[in-house]
């Protein structure tokens, strides 16, 4: 008789997908937000570390760990702009949530999709105390994979209701525009960065490509305007000029991490900025005047992903969502790993979810 044994929850992009169906959009990146809010404000729990990368000519992968003492994560994701050539998304990702106490993985998990979404949450919740509470419109630079998010995510949760589009590929900004019809959006199709960024409170800057680029000039800002920076993700890959930082109040995830990949890697090692957490936590003041420019330096931290995990796990279990993955071996004896070799398999290599506990 095999020991008992909970199989690990794996979660495919398909059921991602029915998650965000069945709950609706809205109440899923609503439940992200409440998530990503609820583990910045216990960031003293954590045992973080930098993201570990490993960088090519045509790209990097990454792995992502972190742990609150009961619970361990980690993601795997790779950055390959190059990769549409090939019909292959520029990034990829899954992760891995596991009980600290006996290191056993609870649920496997694509993460392609899911960090889209958890990158609008969290957008949405750093505008939130960085952005004028009166935005209401929003240049979107960069309309790549992350930009329907980033654009329904500030329409429902922030009230943005005017985008201003620009991609140096037109293509791009029109398909924004078809999946964006009949959202109650109005998009104006704009011909460079420049033009997309007159009038907006709110610029979100998404690019992909991996190298130093000037996506926002100090000369585009106006006073009180907030500059989500999203695509500067890795050493060597920036989005804004120094002058744009120099001229706002900045804000990171991982002070550590940020330094490296962020924006932010073009400035002095003192220049100042502050987390995110101090600020969620009162600890730190965010927006303080009407008129101050604001700068969001998103690289995405493996906080994030700890809280996007805990979230689909909780949300699969509820709506009885994935498949039982029988990832570790059951052994009557746990010493006797070589006799799963002779042992004649009775069972599909994935069950149907019932047989999660």
């Amino acid at each position: 008789m095999l020991h008992h044994r909970v199989p690990t929850r794996f979660l495919s992009v398909d059921d991602v997908a029915t998650l965000v169906r069945r709950q609706g959009l809205v109440t899923t990146l609503q439940g992200l937000m409440a998530c990503l809010q609820a583990d910045f404000l216990r960031w003293g729990a954590f045992d973080k570390c930098p993201r570990l990368a490993s960088h090519t000519a045509e790209g990097v992968i990454e792995l992502m760990p972190i742990s609150d003492g009961r619970t361990y994560s980690f993601k795997y994701v790779n950055g390959h702009p190059h990769n549409g050539r090939l019909g292959l998304p520029t990034v990829m990702a899954f992760g891995v949530l596991a009980d600290v106490h006996t290191g056993t993985p609870q649920l496997l998990s694509e993460l392609t999709l899911t960090t889209a979404l958890r990158t609008a949450a969290t957008s949405v919740l750093a505008a939130r105390v960085l952005a004028r509470p009166d935005s209401a419109v929003m240049a979107l630079i960069g309309n790549g994979a992350q930009s329907e998010f980033q654009a329904l995510a500030f329409h429902h949760l922030m009230g943005i209701h005017t985008l201003r589009l620009f991609d140096v590929d037109p293509s791009a900004t029109a398909r924004l525009v078809s999946h964006l019809a009949d959202r109650g959006l109005r998009c104006v199709v704009c011909h460079s960065a420049e033009e997309a960024a007159q009038g907006a409170d709110i610029v979100t800057t998404a690019t992909a490509d991996k190298r130093n680029a000037t996506i926002v000039h100090d000369t585009m800002l106006r006073p009180g305007m907030h500059l989500n920076a999203v695509g500067g993700d890795c050493p060597g890959k920036t989005e804004l000029a120094p002058g744009v930082l120099q001229a706002a109040s900045v804000f990171v995830e991982y002070e550590p991490q940020t330094r490296v990949e962020g924006d932010v890697q073009q400035m002095p090692p003192d220049f100042p900025v502050t987390e995110l957490w101090q600020v969620l936590a009162g600890l730190a003041p965010g927006r303080t005047t009407a008129d101050q420019v604001t700068v969001f330096d998103s690289v995405g931290f493996a906080l994030e992903d700890f809280s996007a995990l805990r979230y689909l796990h909780d949300a699969a279990q509820r709506l009885d969502l994935g498949q039982a993955l029988p990832l570790i071996p059951a052994m009557v004896d746990p010493r006797n790993l070589y006799g799963v070799l002779s042992r004649t398999p009775s069972r599909a290599a994935i069950s149907p979810v019932e047989h999660v506990s």
